[in-house]
């Protein structure tokens, strides 16, 4: 069996040109980290009353927006689901990054100690702790309560975080950050929303920006490095992980909680062409770099179509 050393890395390619050398990216993530971390009990106003006339999610990115429910709701009604909906997510976002923790602590259990690159994950679970425990208070903050996802679903990420390989790891934690990041970088500036959701935005993009950049390193190297049967199961798990996303991305009891019949807001989210687009779009950026490294090859574009992130 050959041994891949960071070494000979340094003569490996891919579709996005030449790997780069792990602990140089581990170094500059670090400078990083310490230059811009942030401590959200102390960052942000929690003792700040709730404003009124303020959203607590851009309209826009509401799941019923644009549909026929959204134009016979009354703007109350609108504002409320959409406090109800930014729970619901921050609620998604704290058990993702449950899982990614758990992710992270196996990649480097059997690494050295010593080297940038277990450095850098341990600042990553010390950042994604942060920001479980922000979301969670966010949700507290805005009165609404905590949405798990269906417990199906939830068993079945212990079977996919028990399975999961490296690139398989990483894949997940890039489909479970990415697309909440783009929805985040439309909220932080927008002044229709509230001070204290925008800050929370504004500090997860920022330090996520960090951990997008790890994960994308760290895949690459993985797919290149590899064997067949590893790359091929990161496509199946990473498009199984994709179905799920979606079907969780918002918990349907959030329409029951502001008045509105289940079945049918589900049915117009499905139908909504505008929900179509904004979920797509909010993954292109994570659909094209999967393409180009071939994440997306075979059953895994199938499993991606599916799943409604690409169209």
């Amino acid at each position: 069996m050959t041994t891949v050393t960071d070494e000979s890395l340094q003569t490996l390619r891919d579709a996005l040109g030449p790997l780069k050398d792990r602990e140089q990216v581990a170094a500059r993530l670090l400078e990083a980290s310490a230059k811009h971390s942030f401590d959200p009990d102390t960052e942000l106003d929690w003792d700040a009353g709730i404003e009124d006339g303020k959203w607590f999610w851009p309209p826009e990115l509401v799941s019923l927006y644009d549909t026929p429910l959204w134009r016979k709701m009354s703007e109350e009604q609108r504002m409320d689901l959409a406090r109800h909906e930014a729970a619901s997510l921050a609620s998604l976002g704290i058990w993702f990054e449950i899982i990614l923790m758990q992710l992270l602590v196996r990649h480097i259990y059997d690494k050295s100690v010593t080297s940038k690159h277990v450095r850098y994950a341990l600042t990553e679970i010390a950042d994604e702790c942060r920001h479980s425990m922000m979301f969670a208070r966010m949700i507290d903050w805005g009165g609404g309560p905590a949405y798990p996802v269906p417990r199906r679903y939830h068993n079945l990420a212990r079977v996919l975080k028990t399975i999961s390989t490296t690139p398989g790891s990483f894949a997940a934690t890039l489909l479970g950050e990415e697309i909440l990041d783009w929805m985040q970088r439309l909220t932080f500036p927008d002044e229709r929303v509230q001070s204290l959701v925008r800050g929370v935005t504004r500090i997860h993009v920022v330090e996520e920006a960090r951990h997008v950049r790890y994960a994308r390193e760290e895949l690459r190297r993985q797919m290149v490095t590899a064997p067949p049967w590893e790359r091929r199961l990161t496509r199946l798990n990473c498009g199984e992980a994709a179905r799920v996303f979606s079907v969780c991305f918002v918990n349907p009891q959030v329409y029951e909680n502001v008045g509105l019949d289940r079945h049918e807001a589900v049915a117009q989210v499905k139908a909504s062409g505008h929900r179509a687009e904004v979920m797509q779009t909010g993954a292109k950026r994570l659909t094209d770099f999967f393409d180009d490294i071939g994440v997306l090859n075979g059953v895994g574009r199938r499993l991606w179509k599916s799943s409604g992130l690409l169209a």
